[in-house]
């Protein structure tokens, strides 16, 4: 049963942005309620958009896979962290031109298609800038070159603090925050920057490109030390589903709680419609 300050939350949301991989699919495997889960947002007038820390797949890549899994999505609803970062560094480091990525193929052509310069992997193609990312290429000579020009004290950001990957896979894919652990371990030095969530300046990307308040969205995701504490950091709605990495007990002993925790996107739908229907029914009905 909701109390009527939960109701007031959920009736003042206009937009939601979803985290991805845990939250509308694990891995390759699309979730069955995510497609009527949209399809009820659209019939409630609930825009939405896709904000994910994995920045191992280029925008154009993530649409692909999203409409290979039924779902439409336009360049306009997808937002990464390889996405903030290039916003970032064109903000903060207006002259860097060459930069050392270590990331994936695909995230290093969205990187040059922004007009930036991939190091090679020698000690005579000087970086202005290093970017560590989840790179599921992960080549061991890039990583002691990453680790060499961290060393020499050059700007050093990386694209999400995330310890594993989410998968459906019998397997762990060890993401960014490990690979930066490994990082520091050799060099003794962490990122300048986290550019991912929980940093609230992703969610503020999609709150002002859609022209709202923080309080009239939410962001939806299975982490609490990303998803749910980017929405406390950018005074927005929290929601944490339990159908990724969050147990339901580790959710009710955590230090900051989520405004809202849910089995899933499809119990977090029907909250919405209930807060709605008690909005235009008469009292007791």
């Amino acid at each position: 049963m909701m109390t009527d300050p939960e109701k007031q939350i959920l009736r003042g949301l206009k937009h939601i942005a979803l985290d991805m991989d845990g939250t509308i699919y694990m891995g390759k495997t699309l979730f069955p309620y995510t497609v009527p889960f949209l399809k009820k947002l659209d019939r409630l007038g609930i825009t939405y958009s896709f904000l994910t820390n994995n920045p191992s797949q280029s925008i154009d890549d993530y649409i692909a896979k999203l409409v290979r899994m039924g779902i439409p999505c336009t360049p306009e609803q997808m937002y990464s962290t390889t996405t903030a970062a290039i916003d970032y560094i064109k903000t903060h480091f207006p002259s860097a031109e060459k930069l050392f990525l270590l990331g994936t193929p695909s995230m290093i052509s969205q990187f040059r298609d922004a007009g930036f310069i991939s190091c090679a992997d020698t000690p005579d193609d000087i970086p202005d800038l290093v970017v560590a990312a989840f790179d599921k290429s992960l080549v061991y000579s890039r990583l002691c070159r990453c680790a060499w020009w961290i060393s020499k004290g050059i700007p050093y950001i990386a694209t999400n603090p995330d310890w594993v990957c989410p998968t459906d896979e019998e397997t762990i894919l060890i993401d960014c925050g490990s690979i930066c652990a490994c990082l520091e371990g050799a060099t003794g030095r962490k990122p300048d920057v986290i550019i991912g969530k929980p940093n609230p300046d992703i969610l503020y990307g999609v709150i002002s490109r859609m022209g709202l308040k923080p309080s009239e969205t939410a962001m939806v995701g299975d982490r609490i030390y990303t998803d749910v504490q980017t929405a406390l950091n950018a005074g927005a709605c929290g929601v944490l589903v339990l159908s990724g990495e969050t147990t339901a007990e580790t959710a009710m002993a955590a230090e900051n709680r989520p405004t809202f925790i849910c089995r899933d996107i499809e119990e977090l739908g029907c909250l919405l419609e209930e807060a709605r229907i008690s909005q235009i029914l008469p009292s007791g009905q």
